[in-house]
């Protein structure tokens, strides 16, 4: 009989989390988004779990353990907590009649095991009172079953306290680094869709007003794109790629974003010095530091003020406590806002050292801030005052300005009717890339899965080889690492195009070091001149 567990959470995600992990290890569970709600189905089913948030819009989730176990004490209840994570926090948890405490985000593992172990425990105190009701001659023998149940019991606390523990050192973020890499996975596949359409309608169009707008099309795919890249940059999912990146440039295409993440009591000033102001430091990690810092001053003038972000050139003729003598790009952002004490500000770059209420902060924002001025060769600096606002500027190593990367002439980059294999289990992507190959003078032969392409590959003859593979890295079946492994078996010479939407580059760049790799989405230029450099490669001439 498939045993129901009464899910009580009112985070969406949070719940649809825990709903699909227990309905995959086998379970029946039914929601509930608020305290009354949870009351109400108790009464109806009766379960034998309950899996219960603390924080809820209207009962507080220890009050309502108090009331299932008053009414049902029967009933296991696992507390689970995103906000309160302490030792002291899961004390009052379980002298609130919890049986269980977890910290939110769960592995599904340790979710399902300990849920098991609940059952268990529930299943052996179903048994210990079915043995109080049973005939006295029987008492030997239940006796014996208790003492084995016991032990089992000793073992799943020693498990559940060594489950509490690691969850403790876990990740917060695992769980929404994972959800949004398979997001990220599925937009940028879409968008890489849709900016390969435009681009075969742009090649038809010949009127500049018509263009223009498909012009603006594009546009609007690669802001999409930059979204992305900033949902890496949340969730951590994203490798560091240190660079030089132009500061001004950066904080200019964040304004609209950065309006509209501190809502519209605050007015936004961004202040950018000269132009071609570069630093060496990861884009997406700054514009997270920068969103961080945003979001603190905004939490600092919640009647609204000023939020002023600059960014200029500053030379250290000698060194600054922890900054060497050397020339800065400097990033300040300064609110109107309540300010700091003394006592406060010298602990603001410390990890989860946090002033606002539980559940606003996790004490990480400015840390991160401060990892981002040490990544980028520099440091964090902090100046406030109780009444006076905050001022947090980001010093970063000046970098030279990266010369221009402009691609060759759309014409220089034809093609000599190579032909060329294209496996991508995405059909629009598969019709899109093949059109404009071909428009652009290659042969084109595409397959939609791994398997077909090592079979189009494998049997082969010298009139149908391919001269090179274009192939996507995340495909059902067999991926497109395992495609790239067995190509390079069977035929070690010939190159190979990556094009990924979202790929672990570092494993990429280890195991396939000579080989290109292509980010979804991509203009027709970076396929023309990906595929015409890797040809260019292994021909081994400059043609």
């Amino acid at each position: 009989m498939t045993i129901t567990i009464l899910n009580v959470d009112d985070t969406e995600i949070a719940s649809y989390t825990k709903r699909r992990t227990l309905e995959h290890a086998g379970f029946r569970v039914v929601d509930a988004p608020t305290g009354r709600e949870a009351l109400e189905k108790m009464e109806q089913l009766q379960p034998p779990l309950v899996l219960l948030d603390v924080r809820l819009p209207d009962i507080s989730g220890i009050e309502v353990c108090q009331c299932i176990k008053e009414r049902w004490p029967t009933t296991m209840v696992l507390q689970t907590s995103a906000t309160y994570v302490t030792a002291a926090d899961r004390a009052r948890g379980l002298q609130g009649g919890a049986d269980a405490y977890l910290v939110q985000p769960i592995d599904a593992d340790e979710l399902v095991a300990s849920v098991r172990a609940l059952l268990r425990l529930y299943e052996a105190e179903e048994a210990t009172r079915a043995l109080n009701a049973s005939l006295e001659q029987r008492i030997a023998e239940r006796t014996r079953e208790l003492h084995e149940a016991n032990q089992r019991l000793r073992e799943q606390i020693e498990q559940r306290e060594l489950a509490e523990a690691a969850l403790v050192q876990a990740q917060k973020m695992e769980v929404v680094g994972q959800l949004t890499g398979t997001m990220v996975h599925d937009f940028n596949n879409i968008l890489a869709s849709m900016n390969g359409y435009i681009h075969l309608v742009r090649r038809l169009v010949a009127d500049p007003d018509q263009r223009a707008m498909l012009d603006k099309a594009l546009a609007t795919a690669e802001r999409g794109r930059r979204l992305t890249s900033r949902l890496l940059a949340f969730s951590r999912s994203d490798e560091l790629i240190t660079g030089p990146v132009d500061i001004g440039a950066l904080l200019l295409s964040m304004q609209e974003w950065l309006k509209q993440s501190v809502g519209s009591l605050v007015e936004v000033r961004i202040e950018v010095e000269r132009e071609e102001l570069v630093a060496m430091t990861d884009a997406n990690q700054l514009e997270l530091a920068v969103l961080n810092l945003a979001i603190n001053a905004r939490d600092a003038m919640p009647l609204g003020g000023r939020l002023t972000i600059q960014v200029g050139v500053r030379q250290l003729d000698t060194a600054d406590g922890d900054l060497p003598a050397g020339s800065y790009v400097v990033l300040s952002v300064r609110d109107s806002g309540v300010g700091m004490p003394p006592d406060v500000a010298s602990r603001a770059f410390d990890a989860f050292f946090t002033t606002k209420s539980a559940g606003r902060g996790t004490g990480l924002g400015l840390a991160q801030v401060q990892t981002v001025a040490r990544l980028s060769k520099g440091a964090a600096r902090i100046a406030t005052a109780s009444g006076e606002g905050t001022e947090v500027a980001l010093w970063l190593a000046s970098a030279p300005a990266p010369a221009p990367q402009a691609h060759p002439p759309v014409a220089d980059l034809a093609g000599r009717g190579e032909q060329l294999l294209l496996v991508d289990d995405e059909p629009d992507i598969r019709r899109t890339a093949a059109e404009l190959l071909q428009d652009q003078g290659y042969r084109v032969v595409t397959a939609a899965s791994g398997e077909e392409g090592l079979r189009l590959i494998a049997e082969a003859d010298a009139d149908t080889a391919p001269a090179m593979v274009l192939l996507d890295c995340s495909m059902p079946g067999m991926s497109g690492l395992e495609l790239a492994r067995r190509t390079r078996h069977l035929r070690p010479e010939l190159p190979i195009l990556f094009i990924t939407a979202y790929a672990d580059r570092a494993l990429l760049a280890s195991q396939f070091p000579q080989h290109r790799v292509l980010a979804k989405p991509f203009k027709s230029e970076d396929l023309f001149a990906a595929v015409a450099e890797r040809l260019r490669a292994a021909r081994g001439d400059g043609a």
